[in-house]
């Protein structure tokens, strides 16, 4: 396939995701105009599919939250420790990559420290604090931050990656990758072979689980092909939960709940955020992307692609924290969360991304092509309508139907099984209300007992707030790729201090 083939094959695929996400709403508009009946009909088959699909869910979270309670406290690195040596747990390195772009030692530290606090050989550690030459505090930053925790670890490397590198955006992939490259150094100084390594990017305020890496190191080193896998840890926003409105903690709680949902569905499951894999096989694919902004489900699919669609993500059922994004007041918070979903959202470049060199890889079954394909697309199309169809949709048959409409057993039945739904909503959120209490942290002193009510409380805004964080933000994110209006990488601020 010639350049300018695949450069218009990519802009196909570009097109296709918010062009389904918005040819469904607009033809559902249209049909509640035009053909009321018909509109009612497909809004309840919907609401039904909706409330399956809710019970589905909510099994699938519950099996993961067992899981992860099944496990805890498990000490992974005694199991480390009886395996056969000649799995090679002596030689196996643990490389920790912390892509800094604007954060202060006030974020950092907190993450060092639970590093240095995790039950696992400290010298078997290289960590790469990986800071942003751009920003005028990096180096008086990762001195400060050296001095503290440079003899902690077997290594410890601080790495300033340059701007305006050729091929590159300002992403946290290119900062990462930066870091990678300047360890792949250390690794070849001390002869240490990449297969002896996992490497883990984190979030620069990612806090591990003490038994995170004994537990990463098992499955590593107990898996048939672990150089042809990822591994994804559960991701909770704990470090400032107390401390956050109501609106970002729901909105948090309820991202965690979601990954815990997708560990549960192996067939659709790539990496997200904090991960981790081998390091020779991150070298085989070119590290992380330099000019996108998903660069941690994106080197997911480049493994896939690698391995010719032998290569999976190994769910860690271990939890690691980092920080719920907020900031001074309710407006300014909604703009923050809205930002980092529609960041998230933009993982849709992942579509045409995967499409394009799908179309190239004769290695890979037809079968399984459009299989994952499907997956990929469906779960962005639906990510961006369903809450527009159930709240805003839902009613237009009714306002649009006229005298006829109103008369017959659709109009009557039509609220009553949407308010059915939302009730249905609201019950399956009370297993989630006691899932999310399980997993919160311990009341800091100086948090009133009051707290513990409005945790409660606040899951019934939940209708309200999926459409500003739900159906928005993705919208949002595939009419910019649809309309090649292309997003830059916005870094969340965050910590504990309010913006």
């Amino acid at each position: 396939m010639s350049k300018s083939k695949e450069r218009d094959c990519r802009r196909f695929f570009e097109i296709v995701p918010g062009f389904l996400s918005w040819g469904i709403i607009f033809s559902l508009v249209f049909l509640s105009i035009v053909f009321p009946v018909a509109c009612a009909i497909i809004i309840i088959s919907f609401d039904f599919y909706w409330i399956i699909r809710t019970v589905y869910l909510t099994t699938l979270l519950i099996m993961a939250h067992h899981q992860i309670f099944r496990q805890k406290g498990r000490n992974w690195l005694e199991l480390c420790l009886r395996l056969d040596a000649r799995r090679g747990w002596p030689d196996l390195r643990q490389l920790v990559i912390f892509p800094v772009c604007n954060e202060g030692p006030e974020v950092l530290r907190p993450s060092l420290e639970a590093l240095r606090a995790s039950r696992y050989p400290k010298d078997k550690f290289i960590v790469v604090m990986a800071f942003e030459e751009r920003n005028p505090y990096a180096h008086e930053n990762a001195a400060l931050l050296e001095k503290e925790f440079g003899s902690c670890f077997g290594s410890y490397l601080s790495t300033f990656h340059p701007d305006g590198l050729p091929g590159e955006g300002r992403t946290k992939g290119a900062n990462a990758t930066w870091g990678a490259r300047e360890a792949k150094k250390l690794l070849d100084s001390r002869k240490i072979g990449y297969e002896h390594a996992i490497v883990s990017c984190f979030d620069a305020d990612t806090c591990v689980d003490p038994e995170y890496f004994g537990c990463l190191s098992y499955h590593f080193l107990v898996s048939d092909k672990p150089h042809q896998a990822s591994y994804q840890p559960m991701p909770v926003y704990n470090n400032n939960i107390w401390q956050a409105p109501s609106f970002a903690r729901l909105i948090e709680i309820s991202s965690s709940f979601c990954q815990m949902i997708e560990s549960m569905r192996l067939e659709k499951f790539v990496t997200f955020s904090s991960h981790s894999m081998s390091f020779k096989t991150l070298v085989e694919v070119d590290y992380w992307p330099r000019n996108m902004v998903s660069d941690d489900s994106v080197i997911y699919w480049k493994g896939f692609l690698h391995y010719n669609g032998d290569y999976r993500v190994i769910p860690l059922y271990i939890t690691v924290s980092m920080d719920v994004a907020y900031s001074s007041n309710i407006f300014k918070t909604i703009i923050v969360q809205y930002k980092q979903k529609r960041r998230w959202a933009w993982g849709v470049e992942n579509f045409p991304f995967v499409a394009t060199r799908l179309v190239k890889n004769s290695n890979i079954g037809l079968f399984r092509k459009t299989r994952r394909l499907f997956h990929l697309l469906e779960s962005h199309v639906t990510w961006a309508v369903w809450a527009v169809i159930l709240v805003l949709i839902g009613p237009l048959p009714i306002f649009f139907g006229g005298r006829f409409f109103s008369q017959t057993a659709l109009a009557y039945n039509l609220p009553k099984i949407t308010g059915i739904l939302f009730q249905f909503t609201l019950f399956t959120s009370l297993t989630w209300i006691f899932l999310s209490w399980t997993i919160l942290p311990p009341r800091p002193r100086g948090i009133g007992w009051f707290k513990n009510i409005i945790l409660v409380l606040e899951w019934f805004f939940v209708p309200g707030i999926i459409l500003v964080v739900g159906s928005f933000p993705a919208l949002d994110a595939q009419s910019r790729l649809m309309l090649a209006r292309y997003m830059e990488f916005n870094p969340t601020l965050k910590g504990n201090k309010v913006l």
